[in-house]
């Protein structure tokens, strides 16, 4: 990295689509048709799978689960940039980015539900399983990328983190290999405001988090995460650039957690219902829903039917 980059750096935040439905038609992604509404129907079917598995944690069929609520957008644009070759390590809340890549929802349930079988790797996928200890996924996906490196392979490895685990020395010593070794990951970092009930403004006196990444000499940006458009984009060009040997890429990702950390968890204890109410306004799915609207892709008719098949797809994945 050039010297200059180092000492002077500007972290620009991405955004496509706000929450009005306004689309910067210059910047989004050369989509089809279908492809917006694929977007539309995972997001949809993520938030029907979450729903459902909060009713499944409170009859007493599974364990402590952490909703995704309010991140879908984050969760499926940036599994959806992946190519078939690349690699996907989660942390413990990415259950639409498991539905993005077509891990069988009903391995997602068994997993919650303490079924070792719901931790068994398809052959047909490249996702590793479930991380619930805070942060120890993204060295384990840069030692990853880092033996794709050296092995020659052409792929790129996409690895989830919260705000919370961005302040576990696991990250940063991740951060600081795959900076050193130019290996081809990229770190996408969840803001989603809360550590459970620690704030951002708590966590680090840093302006952004995704400036971490000039420290261990790559790039890092800002993407709105609510911004279906903005996510997709931001990790399919930091993809690309993995791929060609141009190494890391650090995305801090924008966006909400709607819900509690976990069903273990009482956010109205420690945040304000205002704030709550501000962040719903910002819906990523409601803010597809209407861009859809306005150029012609959606409709009552079309709503109704994405989601009984949604509410289909969970109910059978539960059996």
């Amino acid at each position: 990295m050039p010297r200059e980059l180092a000492e002077r750096f500007e972290v620009n935040m991405l955004k496509i689509l706000d929450e009005n439905g306004n689309c910067d038609e210059a910047l989004k992604p050369n989509f089809r048709d279908e492809q917006i509404k694929q977007l539309y129907e995972l997001m949809v079917l993520t938030r029907t799978f979450d729903d459902l598995a909060l009713k499944l944690q409170r009859e007493g069929r599974i364990g402590t689960y952490p909703s995704s609520r309010g991140q879908e957008a984050t969760q499926v644009a940036s599994a959806y940039a992946l190519e078939d070759s690349d690699w996907l390590f989660p942390a413990f809340r990415e259950s639409g980015a498991y539905i993005a890549r077509g891990w069988p929802m009903e391995m997602q349930y068994q997993y919650w539900a303490g079924d070792e079988r719901g931790s068994r790797l398809p052959e047909s996928m490249r996702i590793f399983t479930i991380s619930i200890p805070v942060g120890t996924q993204v060295p384990h996906a840069v030692g990853f990328a880092w033996a794709a490196k050296l092995k020659g392979d052409k792929i790129a490895v996409l690895v989830y983190f919260g705000d919370g685990a961005s302040s576990e020395g696991d990250v940063h010593e991740g951060m600081n290999f795959a900076g050193v070794f130019k290996v081809p990951v990229v770190l996408l970092c969840q803001n989603n405001q809360w550590a459970i009930s620690v704030p951002r403004s708590k966590q680090t006196a840093a302006a952004t988090l995704a400036q971490r990444a000039f420290s261990y000499g790559f790039e890092g940006l800002q993407a709105d995460g609510n911004d279906v458009f903005a996510v997709y984009r931001a990790t399919k060009e930091a993809l690309d650039k993995a791929r060609a040997g141009k190494g890391p890429t650090l995305i801090e990702s924008v966006t909400y957690r709607m819900g509690d950390h976990t069903t273990s968890d009482d956010a109205l204890r420690y945040r304000m219902k205002q704030e709550l109410e501000e962040w719903v306004k910002r819906d990523p799915i409601e803010r597809l829903r209407k861009y859809m609207n306005r150029i012609g892709l959606w409709n009552d008719n079309y709503e109704k039917k994405v989601q009984a098949e949604a509410a289909e797809k969970v109910r059978n994945a539960v059996g």
